[in-house]
């Protein structure tokens, strides 16, 4: 296809379909038309290729890149750094599949109509600050949790099969007293189903320790973090670093993209929408949005319920009006969300003005 070129005062839409080696791009103008498709290494080189290309168009430009999280992220960054406006695309949905076909070329196609429809809104986070340095930390975090939770649950098992004599002896032990006690057995040379009982065990509760103890060291890190960006999100009650963590992941290292407080509710999955049907009028919470973050704010919910005074006293109003504990849990979690996001007003005057795309 040949090379098009648009006035200076009309669009252009690249969309991006992009992949781990290779990104393929189609050019789009505002009145539909398909203006050429290429292909481009997904690296820095490639990056700058694409760049050139898309700007050799003319036009007002702007980027639809699919997957901006993860193998798009290098190319958003890319894009944002030069200034230019990028948004960030959904894949397509299956039916939309069944019907056109899928190629990496009808994808990106598909990306850049997406955002010429409207449909794309979304600005992709930054990922240039401190906020990714928490998502990276919590992610070592969450891995090593999942470690040490098989390692407790193996330990068991392996109990469950011991010796009858070792089995007596360690199962009525508390978890804490059964790590320690079994880091410090000492089997010998393992030439009993005894010895290599006690070997097996002795393996997995240094291991728990190891992890328990990275986990700490994690956990310190993010508190840290936390409360360096946002002090006064890290101070709320019954919010602690991993909390914390999910919230500021949600909004990202630019919170400004997120254009309200009602928008970072929907991210989080507590804002209700409507579901009604013939005479009936009712609303019910998001389905969609961040699951991390939805349960992070459960998590700090179910502890006021309990132990925050002011919450007790709201739970009880509400209990009074006729409210179901499901209803009050889901109210208190979006004012949970407000407040939260009220506590981030710190990084979100930091930044800078955003960039619109055109």
């Amino acid at each position: 296809m040949s090379m098009q070129h648009v006035p200076s005062h009309r669009r252009v839409v690249v969309g991006v379909d992009t992949h781990k080696h290779v990104h393929v791009a189609v050019a789009v103008d505002e009145l539909g038309a398909v203006l050429d498709r290429r292909s481009f290494a997904a690296d820095s080189g490639g990056y700058g290729q694409l760049i050139a290309w898309a700007e050799s168009f003319g036009g007002k430009l702007t980027f639809g890149i699919e997957g901006t999280g993860s193998y798009g992220a290098g190319l958003a960054g890319a894009v944002r750094r030069r200034g230019m406006g990028a948004l960030e695309v959904m894949r397509t949905d299956r039916r939309d599949r069944r019907l056109r076909g899928k190629s990496d070329t009808i994808d990106a196609e598909n990306a850049a109509r997406a955002v010429l429809a409207g449909l794309a809104t979304a600005v992709p986070k930054s990922a240039d600050g401190t906020v990714e340095m928490i998502r990276q930390i919590k992610v070592a975090k969450d891995v090593a949790v999942k470690a040490r939770t098989s390692a407790m649950i193996s330990l068991k098992q392996v109990l469950v099969n011991a010796p009858d004599e070792l089995r007596q002896e360690l199962q009525p032990l508390t978890k804490m007293a059964l790590i320690h006690r079994c880091a410090a057995l000492r089997p010998g040379k393992v030439t009993s189903i005894i010895a290599s009982t006690k070997h097996t065990l002795r393996s997995i509760a240094r291991r728990w320790e190891m992890l328990d103890a990275e986990i700490s060291e994690h956990e310190k890190i993010l508190a840290e973090l936390t409360a360096q960006v946002a002090p006064d999100l890290a101070k709320a009650f019954a919010v602690g670093p991993d909390t914390a963590s999910e919230m500021l992941i949600v909004a990202g290292d630019n919170p400004e993209r997120i254009r309200s407080e009602a928008a970072f509710a929907r991210l989080c999955g507590v804002a209700p929408i409507p579901a009604s049907s013939g005479m009936t009028t009712r609303h019910r919470l998001n389905r969609g949005g961040h699951r991390q973050a939805n349960a992070a704010l459960y998590r700090v919910v179910i502890v006021r319920m309990q132990h925050h005074e002011p919450t007790k006293a709201y739970v009880a109003r509400r209990i009074t009006e006729g409210k179901t504990k499901s209803e009050i849990i889901r109210c208190l979690k979006r004012l949970l969300a407000r407040e939260l996001w009220a506590a981030m007003r710190p990084l979100r005057e930091a930044r800078p003005p955003l960039q619109v795309a055109a």
